[in-house]
């Protein structure tokens, strides 16, 4: 592309770097000039315009921008009509985005022309939020250059949103003398308030004593008829051998993990029985706040499966907000 100043009678179908204005007469910035256009700015006493004529091997910015934008997009993206060099990309319906992050870095590492940009992974986002951008600098870019930038994307796609499902969720509380039903009660409708954007809902609920027995059999019970377990414990899960775990292992199921490196969240277990995800809620789920809990619900929400890698990778901007509701803050040392 060449790009700079020539005289107004020879600027016919370059395109206007800048907006010109003088008098009435005003061209826009990136206009095609057609010869009525130089006719005007020639009565306007314009001598010289500022314009970029592409060459035979380059792509304009908008027809770069879709391209790539198309190429970084997968499953629940829709990519906008392009503009000024950019192509906005929307999520289709509620879910989770999923962005391969080196994938992306690679893409804007290709030349300063291509960039793009993603709101932050493993954001819930909802039918028609915009999740990325793609911006072409100039006014157009070489084909080999948009071809770079594809190839850097990878095979899979850099950007997409996987589905929530209207997952059918099962409840045990257990019980300690002590914890008020009132507790009980709101733990259960402050995980409502997660599932609901997800479309989920509590379709069972048990309430058991703080025992191993106890909350096996619950467990072998409510996990027939539900799609996911969560396990509200009396007293925090400290240990593989507490009740929670052992209960759990007894029922014939798996510990996936147990803690994470997120605070708020911590002591929380992650475990399947029967092919069904199983939860062991931390102290600070009973909280309406983001803690780690969110992130590994909201996964599995979307149909994601949550690994001992996927927990383990998650300290780095895992510093959450304190939760006023903890008897004793972070800074006393309890742990959550």
């Amino acid at each position: 592309m060449k790009f700079g100043p020539v005289p107004v009678a020879e600027a016919e179908g370059a395109i206007a770097a800048h907006s010109v204005r003088s008098g009435d007469l005003v061209i826009k910035k990136g206009a095609r000039l057609s010869r009525d256009d130089l006719a005007r700015l020639a009565e306007a006493g314009v001598a010289e315009i500022v314009v970029a004529r592409l060459a035979p091997d380059d792509l304009h910015e908008d027809a770069a921008a879709l391209r790539l934008a198309c190429a970084a997009s997968g499953e629940g993206v829709r990519v906008d009509k392009p503009f000024t060099g950019r192509a906005n990309v929307f999520a289709e319906h509620a879910g989770l985005l999923i962005v391969d992050a080196a994938a992306i870095d690679q893409f804007n590492m290709v030349d300063e022309a291509v960039t793009v940009a993603t709101l932050p992974a493993w954001k819930p986002v909802v039918a028609g939020e915009m999740i990325g951008t793609v911006k072409i600098i100039p006014f157009a870019v070489p084909l080999l250059v948009a071809e770079a930038a594809e190839k850097a994307l990878g095979s899979g796609p850099a950007i997409r949103v996987a589905a929530f499902s209207p997952m059918r969720v099962g409840v045990i509380s257990t019980l300690l003398p002590g914890l008020k039903p009132s507790v009980v009660k709101k733990t259960v409708a402050v995980l409502g308030e997660r599932l609901a954007p997800a479309g989920a809902t509590v379709v069972a609920e048990r309430a058991v004593p703080h025992e191993p027995e106890a909350l096996r059999a619950a467990i072998t019970e409510i996990a027939r008829d539900v799609d996911l377990v969560v396990v509200f414990g009396a007293s925090a899960i400290t240990d593989r051998r507490d009740v929670i775990p052992a209960a759990l292992e007894a029922a014939g199921g798996r510990i996936e993990h147990f803690g994470m490196p997120v605070d708020p969240g911590n002591l929380l277990l992650v475990g399947a029985v029967g092919g069904k995800p199983v939860l062991g809620a931390p102290g600070c789920a009973r909280s309406p706040k983001e803690n780690g809990f969110d992130w590994v619900l909201q996964r599995l929400l979307a149909g994601v499966p949550v690994t001992k890698a996927d927990i383990t990778r998650m300290g780095v901007g895992g510093l959450l907000m304190e939760i006023v509701q903890r008897g004793r803050p972070r800074e006393r040392g309890e742990e959550h």
